[in-house]
């Protein structure tokens, strides 16, 4: 598993921990952070979390537009978190090839998630592709 592929996953903890409590992500990265228990999260998982924090809005707005018959909060919550990291790097990394980052995200789906996970998110995240190019521009 590459050091990115790594990052991903801790983020994913820390977005579906905030999740579950109904709690800011930056709040549960500090707390992360401050841990002397926890494993270090690493620069990349951090700048995930971060950027997830700064442009959520925007992503969960691009999330729900293009989950076609689907809400947030009808999403299994790992799905949603790995949508989220995945929808940061399509629009706002432009250093992560947009392949990179679904076939990552289709990845971590396929082990952490349902039978039918790895599809959707493929789908949701194809649909942001074809836009990506000019979300970027904005």
């Amino acid at each position: 598993m590459s050091a990115r592929s790594k990052s991903r996953k801790r983020a994913l903890d820390v977005l579906y921990a905030a999740d579950a409590r109904n709690s800011d992500p930056l709040d549960v990265l500090t707390e992360r952070i401050d841990s002397e228990e926890a494993a270090p999260l690493g620069e990349y998982a951090e700048t995930l979390v971060r950027g997830y924090a700064e442009h959520a809005q925007r992503i969960d707005d691009l999330l729900g537009e293009h989950a076609e018959g689907w809400t947030l909060d009808r999403m299994p919550a790992v799905d949603r978190a790995i949508l989220r990291i995945a929808v940061y790097e399509l629009v706002y990394s432009p250093d992560v090839p947009a392949a990179v980052a679904v076939d990552e995200a289709v990845e971590m789906a396929k082990t952490l998630s349902t039978d039918n996970s790895p599809r959707f998110i493929n789908g949701v995240l194809g649909q942001i592709l074809t836009i990506a190019p000019q979300l970027r521009r904005v």
